[in-house]
């Protein structure tokens, strides 16, 4: 019943949320082409969502390590559809860079473009890497960061898989460093193999180092992309264990 009752709860709030954030993106685009008041609606909506379930509960940590000024490419692991909305958790602007299938999703896809998100076709590599690099670079230019699943789809198992060195092309190509951050709770929001919310979670979201321009430009980047996800997994599994 409660499970029921917060499904429907989620469903009057995304469209809320979805139609205030057309409106609002109408009315501020002639000044804040950056879409930030549309970033807030959004970050607005998730605090409203987690915050009615008493026993469940966020945390950052490492935030020391972000300068809240400076545009960053994000990278995390990837393990379910709740890893888009808790990184609004963090205090920072970023655009997502995601599959376009996933406009298909009922408000995701609508909110991914009120967001002004990178969309891009999977299947066609080249214009993907051509239209994520062009996209990035606006983002970046104008001071917003870029958020990305470095693994390039869902890990079914809840193990990262390996990393394409695509993010830390972008970062290297724009001058900005790179953000890790590792996610850990998405997975147990809902109960496993049932629809059934967890009414006990805990989400994590742990910062690591950032990687810095001049680490970009000393080695491969493939080589740093794996030695950052061997680290990323190094802190998953710490973080299991808590």
């Amino acid at each position: 019943m409660f499970s029921i009752l917060l499904y429907l709860y989620a469903l009057v709030l995304c469209a809320f949320f979805m139609i205030l954030s057309a409106v609002v993106l109408v009315i501020c685009y002639p000044f804040d082409r950056r879409r930030y008041m549309v970033h807030l609606c959004s970050r607005a909506l998730v605090r409203c969502f987690f915050f009615v379930p008493p026993r469940w509960s966020h945390r950052v940590i490492g935030w020391e390590k972000v300068d809240p000024k400076k545009p960053y490419v994000i990278v995390m692991n990837h393990n379910t559809l709740f890893d888009i909305p808790v990184l609004y958790f963090l205090r920072m602007e970023y655009r997502w860079v995601s599959k376009r299938e996933v406009v298909k999703a009922p408000f995701f896809g609508q909110f991914l473009y009120l967001h002004g998100d990178i969309l891009i076709n999977r299947g066609r590599a080249t214009q993907a890497l051509e239209q994520l690099r062009r996209e990035g670079k606006m983002w970046l230019g104008r001071g917003v960061s870029i958020a990305i699943f470095p693994e390039g789809t869902r890990s079914k198992t809840g193990e990262m898989g390996r990393f394409n060195p695509g993010a830390f092309d972008l970062a290297l190509r724009n001058e900005v460093e790179v953000l890790p951050i590792v996610l850990h709770g998405t997975r147990s929001i809902i109960k496993p193999g049932s629809w059934l919310w967890n009414w006990k979670n805990r989400v994590t979201l742990q910062i690591l180092d950032p990687i810095t321009v001049e680490q970009l430009q000393e080695r491969p980047l493939r080589e740093i992309s794996d030695e950052t996800r061997t680290k990323m997994v190094e802190t998953l599994e710490a973080l299991k264990q808590q």
